[in-house]
Parts: structure tokens; C-alpha cells; sequence
């Protein structure tokens, strides 16, 4: 599952402020000249390590995969020659390397590349954050140069989705430590842009790799400038200090109809929910659980908080997956029927309205990350329906490591997504293998064996027809015992001056930092005259 519940991760470019802060028109020359951008990011990446699980769904800016993907997502060849096939078994993909391909330091790309960045994924001794994804993959091998061969467990259909991941060069870790490379921070690859400076904690500058197979890009340094708190990064760009950033819609709505900006709404399959803590006493019950799905106002929510961008939520499966999103699983508000089901399940209502069973009162802490402004909003919105069940929800302000720690005691809005394939927008998130393992996978600690055969029939399976049936299947079983209460899909808006052409719209996943924000396709865009 493309998943990152926690941060979203950012790939951020710095340079010289000066390059797009001086004045509110920009600053220097190459500014006005559109050659240069200074973006505002909502958070810092870890590493730039592909391996380590940096942009898996590709767009990465430094890196390509052999596929990459289209406006319209369809996945289209990068550094192969084609999109990768499979055999008839399902069991063996091919992929062939473009020729002539070179990392930016002038070394030519290599088969082995290929094979050194999957094993890497896979060995045991790396910190890698998506190695599930790849729990299909049994082997990798270069009969050639130019030729890579995936040995998987079973047929895993999506698989040519997992090949957008990065490649890197194998001679960068001769006798080093993947996990601490010197690479991780001043990384070569393939890409478009190369990362001139990373000073962390501030920012990050790309530059143009005039090299680039592609072409060389128009837009010639990119600055990312880190600033994680949402107001923080309004008020910059309000001063002149950035070209664009990403903003909470009702911050953003601000620049509506104002001359020279560009407000743009981007549909995505980007989620928050709250994510129930199985084996709290009182989440335990599936009915309770379904209470609070039930008493949850998901449009209220979207009127409010999301200023209208966004759509309801029930499952992680988007309606932006239309091919298996199922219409009719989906909760109702009913705050009548979560109350009979509460009854139900022994937590009944005192004088004072507060619901208690055994002598033990009904209590759900919801957390929510601190800079996170919308976070904070929907835990409000989200506490306040809970609340008015007779369950006391106190909201908390903490970090995305306590609400790990906590995920058995304490309730926390999550955020993940992705609009390439149900698998991986659900199967790492729900599927009790993944139950009590660390980081971002099942935090929850979900189990229902009904869902957990649904998603591995439909993850295994080649037939279309079945893994079509696969889906319905797991939403339906999943809304009747819902392990999260998902709130809403959001609409990703952004502020951006008006000064480039060729931005194409692309529904994003919840990674959505330089990577697949309104300027996922930035290496292509021109400034204007």
C-alpha cells in the first residue's frame, strides 16, 4: 500500500532566498524571468533515499523508475523501454532498460542498478518503509545490462505500479551502510534535478540536470523552502516569499479571483480518518465502532472544515478508483441508530448523557499532530460528534511518534491514500498480517478475516472480473465491521503565482509534496513570455 499515514513526505529545494523572497514580484533575475521557483513545503523528508522509501510512486524529481505515470495516471515508460509485462503465469516480469541512459555524475545506468535498488528494498538490514509493497517479490536478476527480470511468490497484478520506484547507482554503496549513506542526503540519480544544497531543517535547492534523457528542463533551480505549521507558511506567502504552496482550502480560498495568483484544486484519493484502537475496551466492539461511524456528520465536516473540497469517506477505496469503488458502501449519518447500537453493546447513557458500562465510563482520546491545521480541525469536528454520543473525546496536540506509541489506548487522525490501485490504498492498512508491526501499516491493529480473504483473492488474482469482485466484497464487509472512522478524500489546494505554463491537473495520493502536487509534471513546464 502507497501509504504514508504520518508526514507527507516532501522532496524540498533551497538555494538562495533572495532567489524568491527580496520583493513580492519575486526578487532576482531568473525569477521574473520564470526560470526559478521557490516553493513553501509542509514538511522535510527523512532522506532521499528511494530505497529507504522515499517518492515509491515515482515523480521523485531526482530519480525516475522504469515506469512513470501520465495526467491520467496511466503508467507510461520511463527509464524502460516499455512497461514492464508479465508472463502468462503471472510470475515473471520483464522489463528492458533504455539505452544510454545516464545518473548525473556520467555513469551509465545498468540492469544491475536495477536489481541492487529492489534487493536493497527487501534485505532485512534496510530501514525501508515499503518494503510490504514488495512482499510478492520473490527475486530480482539481470540476465543482461539492459534486461531485469522480478521472480514473484505469487501473481500480483498491480505490480508494474510498484515499478515507478527510483533507481540508484549501485557503485554509490560499495562499502557503505544503505541505511547511512552519505547518499541519503546528496543522492545521484536519474532525474531532472539534481540536489545542489540541503540545509535541513530550512531548505533544499534542485537544479536543472542539463543531461537529463528527457530533456532538460525550463524551470532551472527549484527552491523548497521547509515550513511545517500551515499559518506560518500563509503568511510567507503572503509577503512574497514564495512562488507556491500548498494550503488548508479555507487559507488558500484567500487568493481567489486575485490577480496574478493561481488557486488550484486538485481532486485526490488523499484520506483522513480517524483510525479506532481495536483493543481499547471500548472500541473493541464492532458496534461501537459502527456507532461512531454512524454519528460521525461527513458533510458537515466538508462544508466547514474542507470549505466545500472534498468528498466523504468510508473506506480508504476512492471514488477517484471508479472502476472498484463500490456506491453503496457508505455510512449514513444517523446519530439515532449509533445511540440503539451503543445501548446495544452495554454503554448506556447516565443523567449527566455520558455513557459508561460496568462502572467504567465510554472514553476515546483523539490525537492529531500539532502543526497539522486541518488535522486539528477535523479531530475538533470528528471529537465533537463523539461527544455528543455520550463518549468522552478529549482532543490532543502531539507528534506522529506518540501517536504510534499510543495506538492502542488513544484513537488518531491518520492520513494515506492513493488513487493507483486498491491493493495499494488497502491492504497494508487492513489486513491483520500487518496487525502490532511497526510504523504506518494497520495502526489500528484491524482484524476480520472476511476482509483480510477478500483482499488477498484480489490481490493475487489476474482475472479482472474477480479482483472486480474481490473489492465489493472487502468494502462491504469492511463498512458492516469499519476499523476506522474515514472522514474525507480532500481536494489538495494550492497557491501559485502565474507565471509558467504547462501544469496539467493529476489525481494526487496522499504523498503529495514536490512530488505529486500541482507541480508533479514541473520539469516540463516554460515560463511565460
Amino acid at each position: 500500500m502507497r501509504v504514508r499515514h504520518g508526514p507527507k513526505i516532501v522532496l524540498a529545494a533551497v538555494g538562495l532566498l533572495v532567489v524568491g523572497c527580496t520583493s513580492p514580484d519575486g526578487g532576482g533575475g531568473s525569477a521574473r524571468t520564470g526560470e526559478s521557483i521557490v516553493i513553501g513545503a509542509g514538511s522535510e523528508p527523512e532522506n532521499l533515499n528511494p530505497i529507504l522509501g522515499y517518492a515509491p510512486d515515482g515523480a521523485a524529481k531526482v530519480f525516475d523508475g522504469l515506469v512513470a505515470r501520465d495526467a491520467k495516471l496511466q503508467l507510461v515508460p520511463a527509464l524502460a523501454e516499455q512497461v514492464p509485462t508479465a508472463s502468462a503465469d503471472g510470475l515473471v516480469w520483464t522489463a528492458k532498460l533504455r539505452e544510454g541512459t545516464r545518473f548525473s555524475d556520467g555513469t551509465t545506468l545498468s540492469a544491475q542498478d536495477v536489481v541492487f535498488t529492489f534487493k536493497s528494498v527487501l534485505d532485512p538490514g534496510t530501514n525501508s518503509t515499503i518494503a510490504s509493497r514488495l512482499d510478492a517479490l520473490a527475486d530480482v536478476t539481470a540476465p543482461d545490462d539492459r534486461t531485469v527480470e522480478f521472480r514473484l511468490r505469487h501473481p500480483y497484478a498491480p505490480f508494474a505500479q510498484q515499478l515507478a520506484l527510483g533507481v540508484v547507482p549501485r557503485k554509490a554503496f560499495d562499502g557503505v551502510d544503505v541505511n547511512s549513506a552519505p547518499f541519503n542526503s546528496a543522492p545521484i540519480g536519474t532525474g531532472p534535478y539534481t540536489v545542489a544544497e540541503w540545509r535541513k531543517g530550512d531548505r533544499m535547492v534542485l537544479k536543472a540536470n542539463e543531461s537529463y534523457w528527457g530533456g532538460a528542463p525550463a524551470v532551472k533551480t527549484v527552491t523548497v523552502v521547509f515550513v511545517a505549521d500551515d499559518n506560518a507558511r500563509a503568511t510567507r506567502m503572503a509577503a512574497g516569499e514564495f512562488d507556491g504552496t500548498v494550503l488548508p482550502p479555507k487559507l488558500a480560498n484567500a487568493y481567489r479571483d486575485r490577480d496574478g495568483y493561481r488557486l488550484v484544486r486538485n481532486p485526490s484519493a488523499d484520506y483522513r480518518g480517524l483510525g479506532l484502537p481495536s483493543e481499547l475496551p471500548l472500541t473493541s466492539d464492532p458496534r461501537v465502532r459502527l456507532a461512531i461511524n454512524l454519528g460521525v456528520d461527513r458533510q458537515a465536516m466538508i462544508d466547514t472544515v474542507l470549505a466545500g473540497a472534498g468528498k466523504p469517506a468510508a473506506t480508504p477505496i476512492s471514488p477517484h478508483l471508479a472502476d472498484w469503488y463500490e456506491q453503496g458502501a457508505v455510512f449514513r449519518h444517523d446519530p439515532a441508530e449509533a445511540a440503539r447500537l451503543l445501548d446495544e453493546a452495554g454503554w448506556r447513557a447516565g443523567a449527566d448523557g455520558k455513557r459508561s458500562r460496568d462502572g467504567q465510563a465510554a472514553r476515546l482520546p483523539v490525537l492529531y499532530p500539532a502543526p497539522d491545521v486541518l488535522r486539528k480541525e477535523l479531530a475538533l469536528a470528528t471529537a465533537s460528534d463523539i461527544a455528543r454520543l455520550g463518549i468522552d473525546a478529549p482532543v490532543e496536540a502531539t507528534t506522529f511518534e506518540v501517536m504510534l506509541q499510543r495506538q492502542r489506548e488513544a484513537a488518531s487522525v491518520w492520513g494515506g491514500g492513493d488513487p493507483y490501485d486498491p491493493d495499494t490504498a488497502a491492504y497494508t492498512l487492513l489486513h491483520s498480517r500487518y496487525a502490532g508491526q511497526s510504523g504506518y501499516v494497520n495502526m489500528s491493529l484491524y482484524r476480520n478475516p472476511t476482509v483480510d480473504a477478500a483482499l488477498d483473492t484480489g490481490r493475487r488474482s489476474l482475472d479482472t472480473a474477480t479482483r472486480k469482485q474481490a473489492y465489493a466484497d472487502f468494502q462491504r464487509a469492511y463498512t458492516a465491521d469499519p476499523g476506522w472512522v474515514f472522514l474525507v478524500f480532500l481536494d489538495h489546494t494550492y497557491v501559485l503565482r502565474d507565471r509558467w505554463t504547462g501544469q496539467e491537473q493529476q489525481v494526487e495520493p496522499h504523498d503529495h509534496g514536490l512530488v505529486h502536487a500541482v507541480w508533479w509534471n514541473l520539469e516540463r513546464w516554460t515560463p511565460k513570455p
